[in-house]
Formats: structure tokens, C-alpha cells, sequence
């Protein structure tokens, strides 16, 4: 078993490179979205069928899954979590190669089914490399590695809009906005995909069986924070995805700031950043490390070093004559700064208890929503750009408080969790048909209420209780 434990390093350092990927070909979405705006001449409730698209993928996959799952078994444990990942890349890989004869036919409808095929093995790579990433080690520790893995998949998520803006907007559009400047950058994310599965294929990892009976029938169902769980599971990931789908347009030439998409994108991986840098926080604060004062001064550490990774990646701009670095003056991004204090300050005040720290980071996104709604300018803009510190750990801490204590049917609760990320499905869909009636700006009222629910599942909906 040593030897085993010895071995867990190379295989969690090849499932973290999973979760950049997925993080990375998810938030070109945000990127997506503007573009195919501009091309098909979009209303905002038909540039969000994007996200519907992707995130309905979750929902079939899932559900998929958990009727197999309660009536022939676990499908991951039959196969093996090395099968199951190799069919998700294959299947994301096939998914971009085919935005190229979606370019070509030059049909909306055709990306959207592009799009459903990359999500679904998106879907497949969360429903193994989650729970993979979470035993590749001390139990104990399992919602650190976790958040460690999502850290590096935020680091995918803020990298994604800087070289998605300039594949698309730089490299190979010819200076105009066309379907055609997708076929390349997609085709390299498809290799990417396909390479890496091969890859995946000739390395050694370690196997895990799952030995725990599955539970058949709908008992699962009888625990009230299973059920307020999935709740929230919907509304945070929607919240999440319809804030981001937004925020190009929101910066934009419609929006508060009157940018152009390319330099939105940019600013769009501060957005990114930002969670990027809440997760390896997050990861330290919920880790092993009992000294407190060696803690705190860890997470600060990290929170100036990702900051200043992020600060030179996008200082980073292309050019006819090569690359440059233009860094953007200090005196433009301190409002940023203050609000990465205010988040390593709400790490310490929430401390390592899961329903606190929701109940605080989701009452400080609302407030940065209504920040952003009612003012203007440098303001409303980096409140904007903040949420996506203060939405870091949320999905870590809903997923652990929904799975409390259920023990044999806790596969079964992680399956309908999973179902629930279609809120990244029909939120942005709620929130496009309101921009389209009272503007981009008054549309962000929708993830309030998102938000507003998660301050009731970390107050109250999380306590476990019997409905019977």
C-alpha cells in the first residue's frame, strides 16, 4: 500500500492537466458567445442556446448515468476511471474537430450540436476525474486535492479568454469577424484532446474498485439537503456560467465600458483569475496544515504569486511583428487588489467550515452584483470582475455539505449533484431574454437570486434532516 501511495503523484499531476483542459475549453464559451453574436446576428436569448447547448450535455449525460447507475450499477466501476477518461477526451476531441464543418456549412445549428458533443465528454472526464482526484490519496485530505485540482482547472478558465481573444480575434481572423477564424483554434484543441487521450492510454494509473453497494430505487431522495442540494448545485453553477456568458458584452461596446470584444476577453481572465486564485486558497485553508500562523501566511503567499502570474499573462498582447508585454498600470487595477484582500480576509474569517464560508462569499457576491447593476464606470466593472475570486470554492463546499453523511447512497447523491449543473443551461437562457428587454446591465438581477438561494442552503438548507 506504501508503494501504491508513492506512486499517486505522477497519476494526480496527469488528472490536474484534465482539469485545465476541461476549464479551458468550457470558458472559451464566454469567448464563443460574442463572436457568434456578431457573425449570425444574434439576440442575447439566442447567443445563450450556446451555454444550453453545452451545459443541457451535463444534464443528459448525468442522467444517463444515474438511471444505469441504480439499475445495472456503477458504469466507472464496470469500465475503470483510466477507460472512463479516455472516452471523455476522445469524446471532446471529436467535439472541436467539428467546428469545422460546422464553419464551413456556416449553420448556428451545427456548432450547438458541436457544442453538445464537447460537453458530453466533458461531462464524462467530470463524472471520473472528480472522484478519481478525490481518492488519489489521504481521505483526510480529499477537499484540499480537490481544490487544488480545480485550482489548475481555474488556471485553464483564465488562460482560455487571453488566447482564445487572440486566436480568434488576432491570428486567424484577417482583421474581420468571421465563422472561418473558428476552424483552426478548435482543430488545435481537438489534436490537444485526441493526443492527450493517447497519452492517457500508455500511462500507468492506478486502479480503484468500488466495492460499496449501489443502492437501487429513490431512497437517496429522503434526505432534505440531498434535495436543497441539488438546489444549489443549479443556482451556483448557473449563476456562474450565465455572470461569465455576459461579461464580454457587459464590458463591451453595448455594455458599461464600451470596449472592444478582443480587450474585453482580456479583462474576462481577471474574472477567471480570480477563482483561479480563491481555489489554491482554498486548498491551503481546507488542507492539513494545523499551524495556523504557517497557514495564513501560505495562502497570502499564494495570493500575490497567482497574482502576479495572471498580471504578466495579460500583459501579454500579439502583434504584426511578434509578441509584446504591455502591462496595465497599477493605477488601474488597485480596485482589483482590494478586492483579492477582501477575499484572503474572508477565507480567514470563514476558516475551514463549509457552511460558513458559503453563507460569507455568497453574500459578497450579491453585493458585488448590486454594486455592478447600480453604478458605473471603474467601479461596476471591477465588482464585476471580483465575483469570480468570491465564486472559487462554492461548488467545493456545496458538494461536500449535499453528501453529508449519506454513506451507501452517496454515489447516487453525486450523480443527481452532477445532473444539477443544467443550471448553466437555462439561467443564461433567463437572463438573455431579459437583457433583450431591459439591457445588459438590469439583466444581472437574475444571478442575485441565484446567490440569494446559496446564503439559504449555507444558513439553513445544508443541516441534515429526514423529509420522512
Amino acid at each position: 500500500m506504501d508503494n501504491q501511495k508513492m506512486n499517486y503523484k505522477k497519476p494526480f499531476i496527469t488528472i490536474t492537466f484534465l482539469f485545465f483542459m476541461w476549464g479551458f475549453i468550457t470558458v472559451m464559451n464566454d469567448v464563443l458567445i460574442p463572436h457568434l453574436k456578431a457573425v449570425f446576428e444574434l439576440s442575447y436569448f439566442q447567443a445563450a442556446l450556446i451555454q444550453f447547448a453545452f451545459f443541457g450535455a451535463f444534464f443528459v449525460i448525468s442522467l444517463i448515468y444515474f438511471v444505469i447507475s441504480v439499475s445495472q450499477g456503477d458504469p466507472i466501476s464496470k469500465i475503470g476511471y483510466k477507460n472512463g477518461i479516455i472516452i471523455g477526451l476522445i469524446l471532446c476531441g471529436i467535439g472541436c474537430c467539428l467546428f469545422y464543418p460546422a464553419a464551413n456549412y456556416q449553420r448556428y445549428s451545427v456548432f450547438l450540436g458541436a457544442l453538445f458533443v464537447l460537453a458530453s465528454g466533458v461531462t464524462i472526464l467530470q463524472i471520473t476525474a472528480n472522484p478519481y482526484a478525490a481518492i488519489l490519496g489521504d481521505p483526510k485530505t480529499a477537499s484540499s486535492r480537490l481544490n487544488l485540482a480545480q485550482g489548475f482547472n481555474s488556471f485553464g478558465t483564465t488562460l482560455a479568454p487571453i488566447i482564445g481573444a487572440i486566436l480568434l480575434y488576432k491570428v486567424f481572423s484577417n482583421g474581420e469577424i468571421t465563422v472561418d477564424s473558428l476552424k483552426m483554434p478548435y482543430l488545435i484543441y481537438g489534436g490537444l484532446f485526441l493526443i492527450l487521450a493517447i497519452i492517457i492510454k500508455f500511462i500507468e494509473l492506478p486502479s480503484f474498485v468500488n466495492n460499496e453497494k449501489i443502492e437501487k430505487g429513490l431512497g437517496v431522495l429522503k434526505f432534505r439537503h440531498v434535495i436543497l442540494g441539488m438546489f444549489a448545485i443549479f443556482f451556483y453553477v448557473g449563476g456562474e456560467v450565465s455572470i461569465g456568458s455576459f461579461l464580454i458584452n457587459f464590458f463591451g461596446l453595448e455594455g458599461i465600458m464600451g470596449m472592444e470584444e478582443a480587450e474585453a476577453g482580456v479583462f474576462l481572465s481577471y474574472y477567471w483569475g480570480g477563482a483561479m486564485i480563491g481555489r489554491f486558497l482554498g486548498s491551503v485553508s481546507m488542507g492539513s496544515i494545523t499551524d495556523k500562523t504557517r497557514k495564513y501566511i501560505l495562502m497570502a503567499g499564494l495570493s500575490v504569486l497567482f497574482f502576479f502570474v495572471l498580471y504578466f499573462i495579460t500583459g501579454v498582447k500579439v502583434e504584426a511583428t511578434g509578441f509584446s508585454l504591455q502591462l496595465l498600470s497599477f493605477s488601474k487595477i488597485w480596485l482589483f487588489i482590494v478586492f483579492l484582500i477582501v477575499n484572503y480576509l474572508a477565507f480567514l474569517i470563514g476558516g475551514s467550515k463549509p457552511s460558513k464560508v458559503l453563507t460569507l462569499f455568497a453574500g459578497i457576491v450579491i453585493i458585488l452584483l448590486c454594486i455592478m447593476i447600480f453604478s458605473h464606470g471603474e467601479v461596476a466593472f471591477w465588482s464585476a470582475i471580483a465575483i469570480g475570486a468570491f465564486n472559487s470554492i462554492l461548488w467545493s463546499n456545496i458538494f461536500t455539505l449535499a453528501i453529508k453523511d449519506l454513506g451507501k447512497y452517496t454515489s447516487q447523491a453525486s450523480s443527481l449533484l452532477v445532473m444539477m449543473i443544467v443550471g448553466g443551461a437555462l439561467i443564461p437562457l433567463l437572463q438573455g431574454a431579459v437583457a433583450d428587454n431591459i439591457g445588459i446591465q438590469l439583466s444581472f438581477l437574475i444571478p442575485i437570486i441565484c446567490y440569494a438561494y446559496l446564503v439559504f442552503y449555507g444558513v439553513e438548507g445544508h443541516r441534515v434532516k429526514n423529509i420522512l
